[in-house]
């Protein structure tokens, strides 16, 4: 439903499609007799399709519907998965053991079931040589290649060139959430 359901007496046509309560067919009535007919159950006249012709109205006590399709909401936010992004970020002349601590973060990071941006930065004359970033990236990606795989190939981006690597499905673990 939208936000804008006309419910009762916001609803200004001469007549409607009428569906009962249990969701039973009455057909087409005067909205006058429609409106009776709701005061008498002690429900609510909800417009739930306006574009039809005749719009279609239900018998339904709004305030609960209202109260669970809220609730509906609210369960599916809950079971969405927040797809989480981390950086890493490198130069290609790099030390082995700057690159093995780095390896370890990104190894983290896909550990733990998130995907990872891979910047290299070049600075200078390095810019000419982007093909020493590039082996950097795929090296990257072979090392960690039992946690995840490349999502985005590596691509140059001004004075940087980014990767994106994702972690494989089966080996996917719950992120824990900041409590």
């Amino acid at each position: 439903m939208s936000s804008e359901t006309r419910i009762n007496d916001r609803i200004r046509v001469p007549e409607v499609r009428l569906v009962g309560p249990n969701g039973e067919q009455v057909g087409i009535v005067r909205i006058e007799d429609a409106l009776r007919l709701a005061q008498e159950a002690d429900l609510d006249l909800v417009e739930v399709a306006p574009q039809a012709r005749p719009p279609v109205c239900k018998l339904m006590d709004y305030g609960k519907f209202k109260y669970e399709s809220a609730q509906k909401a609210r369960e599916s936010r809950r079971n969405q998965q927040q797809t989480v992004i981390k950086e890493q970020k490198l130069r290609p002349k790099i030390d082995p053991h700057d690159y093995e601590t780095k390896k370890g973060h990104v190894s983290r990071f896909l550990g733990q079931g998130h995907k990872v941006k891979v910047t290299i930065m070049f600075r200078g004359r390095e810019q000419s040589r982007p093909e020493l970033g590039f082996r950097l990236l795929q090296r990257l990606a072979d090392d960690v290649a039992e946690l995840g795989f490349i999502e985005a190939n590596p691509k140059q981006d001004g004075r940087n060139m980014i990767m994106v690597l994702a972690p494989h499905k089966t080996n996917k673990t719950k992120p824990k959430a900041n409590a």
